[in-house]
């Protein structure tokens, strides 16, 4: 006959055992950081000589963060590896909040209709767009809840949900990536930012699957934390 100890005993390891795997799917932070919940809003980039404010480039497979980088043909920028983003309709990146893709991601024509973080922005004809999801739109994955820490003047973070879409395509381009590995030429969330919130936020994400597998993205965000 089973005592009420044992089963009390057997409940508690169920319990804590939940607990554990819950846990598994919040961003950790690092210590003596402090989680900055609110809107990064986003600098538009700009390419008057070397590329400043908020831009994107894509590392080509045999590259590393310092290229070399796929040119954008849609590019305003005399150096066309460089693509410019401008802030979205809630101004950039919400730390603490998911920003998902709307329910119909894309137009007709494969454009990207996200636009939340960034503004959609044309590259090779189609447009793209960021958001960042709950449940990855490429793997299908539960993603860690957007989160960007800050440990004196310096910041790192979770940003596994945030993703790319375009031409009928979904890409993960976060860091890590959903469960947390580091594949390839994917580097960790890392930046700064001073006593009036302006900040940098870098980072870079491979891709893994479909037509650019193994190019990596090369992400800077820049702006003011609200």
């Amino acid at each position: 006959m089973t005592t009420l100890p044992r089963v009390r005993s057997s409940v508690a390891r169920c319990v804590s055992a939940a607990a554990l795997a819950a846990s598994a799917l919040l961003p950790a932070a690092p210590a003596h950081a402090e989680a900055l919940n609110g809107l990064f809003s986003l600098t538009p980039g700009s390419c008057a000589g070397s590329p400043q404010g908020s831009y994107f480039r894509m590392i080509l497979p045999a590259g590393g963060e310092n290229g070399p980088y796929l040119g954008n043909s849609d590019s305003p920028c005399g150096d066309n590896t460089v693509t410019p983003l401008a802030p979205g309709t809630d101004g950039g990146l919400i730390s603490g909040k998911y920003q998902p893709q709307p329910a119909s991601p894309f137009a007709g024509n494969g454009d990207a209709t996200a636009g939340t973080v960034t503004r959609p922005v044309r590259f090779y004809g189609v447009l793209f767009a960021t958001s960042t999801n709950q449940i990855d739109p490429q793997t299908k994955d539960q993603t860690a809840l957007p989160v960007i820490n800050r440990d004196g003047n310096t910041l790192s973070g979770d940003l596994s949900a945030f993703g790319v879409t375009w031409n009928n395509q979904l890409f993960n381009q976060g860091a890590p990536k959903p469960g947390g590995d580091l594949p390839g030429q994917t580097t960790p969330v890392k930046g700064t930012i001073d006593g009036n919130g302006n900040f940098t936020l870098t980072w870079t994400s491979q891709i893994v699957s479909g037509p650019f597998d193994g190019f990596t993205g090369y992400w800077h965000l820049q702006g003011h934390f609200h």
